[in-house]
């Protein structure tokens, strides 16, 4: 079951630091408890989000990672 998203965010393709950038900016136009999902190609994105949670307020509800892409439902505080 895939949690549900209030804006999705396609960033594939994108390298380090924009995915974590523009998730940033996208949050920022965002509403408190609303749901980003984020769809990320860059390895480097995992770490990227889980450093950015743990320094932020905002919350990463789930992660998942496939053989394509890394996905991110993050919570806005």
């Amino acid at each position: 079951m895939e949690l549900k998203s209030d804006i999705q965010l396609d960033l594939s393709g994108l390298q380090c630091p924009m995915p974590l950038l523009k998730a940033k900016l996208a949050l920022n136009s965002m509403a408190s408890s609303q749901v980003l999902k984020v769809i990320a190609t860059d390895p480097a994105s995992e770490k990227d989000f889980k450093l950015f949670a743990s320094q932020s307020d905002n919350e990463i509800l789930a992660f998942e990672k496939d053989a394509a892409a890394y996905f991110y439902w993050i919570r806005k505080a």
